[in-house]
C-alpha cells in the first residue's frame, strides 16, 4: 500500500487538483472518492470531474437522504456530464430492521442507531470499496474533535486500503471559497445552518456557538457523532499501517 509517512510527505505540498491526479498515476484504476454531496465533496467532485481525473466517484444512496440532496446530486452529473455511481442498502435488510424495530427505531437506542448505519452505510461501502486501493474522503481536521489528529494519509486495514484525505486542513471558510471560486453546485441545506449532512432523519440544522456536528445524531452524546464510516475496530483508523 504504500509507506504513509513518505506520501503525506510528498503530497502535503500539492494542490488539491495536483494530489488527485498524482494519486490517480500512482494507483491507476484503484482509487475511489465516496461523496455525500457536502460540501467538501463537492470541491473533491469539482476537481476530479472539471479536471478530467481518473479516479471514481460513488455516492450511498440511504433511502433516508434530503430532496436537497437528491437535487445537487442531478445538478452535479448535469455540470459536469457525469454519472456518478449509486450503491444502495440490501432491501431484504431494511424490511426486517423496519419490521422488527419500526421505521424510526435509530431514535429509540445507539445499537438500533448503529445498525441502521450499518445497513444503509457500511454494507453498501464496503460494496464501493471492494478492489480499491485508495479511499479519497473530504474530512477536515475542523468537522469534529475525533478528526484532529488524522493524517492526509490513512491506513484502514479492517478494508486492506489507504485513505486520501487532501481537504484535512481546510477550513470550513477554505472550503466555501474554493466552492464560490469555481461556482460549484452546492446542496442548499448549508445556506439554512446545516454544516454537515447526512440522512433527513438524522440532521438537523445547527443554532450559533454549536459545535460543527451538533447537528448529527443531535439525541445522543457528543462522543458518539460518528457513523462508523471512518472507525476501524471501534476507533478512528489509525494514521501508520
Amino acid at each position: 500500500m504504500g509507506n504513509l509517512e513518505v506520501l503525506a510527505e510528498t503530497y502535503t505540498s500539492l494542490s488539491l487538483e495536483q494530489g488527485l491526479r498524482q494519486l490517480s498515476l500512482d494507483y491507476p484504476g484503484k482509487v475511489v472518492f465516496t461523496t455525500s454531496f457536502g460540501l467538501e465533496d463537492q470541491a473533491i467532485t469539482h476537481a476530479i470531474l472539471a479536471n478530467q481525473i481518473d479516479i471514481r466517484i460513488a455516492t450511498l444512496d440511504t433511502g433516508r437522504l434530503f430532496q436537497e440532496t437528491y437535487d445537487v446530486w442531478q445538478k452535479t452529473n448535469i455540470r459536469y456530464g457525469a454519472k456518478i455511481e449509486a450503491f444502495y442498502p440490501n432491501a431484504k435488510e431494511i424490511q426486517t430492521f423496519v419490521e422488527q424495530n419500526g421505521p424510526n427505531a435509530f431514535y429509540d437506542s445507539q445499537d438500533l442507531r448503529k445498525e441502521c448505519c450499518r445497513i444503509r452505510k457500511l454494507v453498501p461501502l464496503d460494496a464501493i470499496l471492494k478492489n480499491a486501493e485508495v479511499w479519497v474522503t473530504g474530512l477536515r481536521k475542523d468537522q469534529s474533535g475525533f478528526r484532529t489528529e488524522m493524517s492526509i494519509f490513512e491506513s484502514d486495514p479492517q478494508r486492506n486500503l489507504i485513505k486520501y484525505q487532501p481537504l484535512l486542513s481546510w477550513s470550513f471558510e477554505d472550503t466555501w471559497k474554493y466552492i464560490r471560486e469555481h461556482n460549484v453546485p452546492y446542496n442548499l441545506l448549508h445556506d439554512k445552518g446545516f454544516p454537515s449532512i447526512g440522512c433527513a432523519p438524522c440532521t438537523r440544522a445547527i443554532e450559533p456557538g454549536e459545535d460543527f456536528r451538533a447537528g448529527r445524531w443531535w439525541w445522543e452524546q457528543e462522543s458518539k457523532k460518528e457513523c462508523g464510516l471512518h472507525w476501524v475496530d471501534g476507533k478512528l483508523a489509525p494514521k501508520k499501517g
